[in-house]
C-alpha cells in the first residue's frame, strides 16, 4: 500500500467543491490509501473532518478527528435527526468566514468503514455537527449557502474581493474544518 501524503486542499471556486459525489463500490487499497491521507491532510491543518471533494475526488468518503471521535466514512446515510442547535462553523475550502449553521443535535447514521463493513451509529453534540457539514460536501453543499441572501452575496462579493480567498487553507490556522 503506498503512503499516504498530505493533499492540496481546494478552495470556493473549485468546481469539485459543488459536485454530488458518487458512490464508493467497495473499500479496497486505493480508498484506504484516500482515507489515510485525507487523516494527515486534516492533522496537516488542524481541522476536526475532511470530505474527499474538498481534495478534488468526487467520491463519498469523508474523516472525523474530533480529539474524542475519530473515524472514517463511506457511503453514509443519516436515518434519524433529532434536536436543532445554531452554532458557527469554519471550512478549510473557505478559510477565515465562519458562518452560523443550524444542525440536527443527535444522529443515527449508517456507513461503511475504512475495513468495508457497514456499520449504523448514534452520535451527538460535536461528532453530529462535523458528520452532517461532511455530508454536506459530498452533496456539493458549502457552509456559505446556508447565509441567508443579503449576507451571502455580501460573503460572495469579500470572497471575489480577496477578503478570503488569497490565503490558502494551510494558512488560516484557526479555521477548524467542521
Amino acid at each position: 500500500m503506498a503512503a499516504a501524503g498530505i493533499l492540496k486542499v481546494r478552495l470556493l471556486g473549485d468546481p469539485c467543491l459543488r459536485r454530488k459525489s458518487r458512490p464508493v463500490k467497495e473499500v479496497g487499497p486505493v480508498e484506504r490509501v484516500l482515507i489515510n491521507s485525507l487523516f494527515a491532510t486534516l492533522k496537516e491543518h488542524k481541522g476536526v473532518g475532511l470530505a474527499a471533494p474538498q481534495v478534488g475526488i468526487s467520491e463519498q468518503i469523508f474523516v472525523v478527528d474530533t480529539g474524542k471521535d475519530t473515524f472514517a466514512v463511506v457511503n453514509p446515510k443519516i436515518l434519524k435527526s433529532e434536536g436543532r442547535a445554531a452554532t458557527e462553523e469554519g471550512c478549510l475550502s473557505i478559510p477565515n468566514l465562519h458562518v452560523k449553521v443550524k444542525r440536527a443535535e443527535e444522529l443515527v447514521v449508517e456507513f461503511t468503514d475504512e475495513h468495508d463493513r457497514r456499520l449504523r451509529a448514534e452520535m451527538s453534540g460535536l461528532t453530529a455537527r462535523v458528520f452532517q457539514h461532511e455530508h454536506d460536501h459530498l452533496n456539493g453543499k458549502l457552509i456559505i449557502d446556508y447565509l441567508p441572501g443579503v449576507r451571502r452575496a455580501q460573503a460572495l462579493k469579500q470572497i471575489k474581493d480577496g477578503v478570503f480567498i488569497g490565503k490558502t487553507s494551510h494558512d488560516a490556522g484557526h479555521a477548524r474544518e467542521i
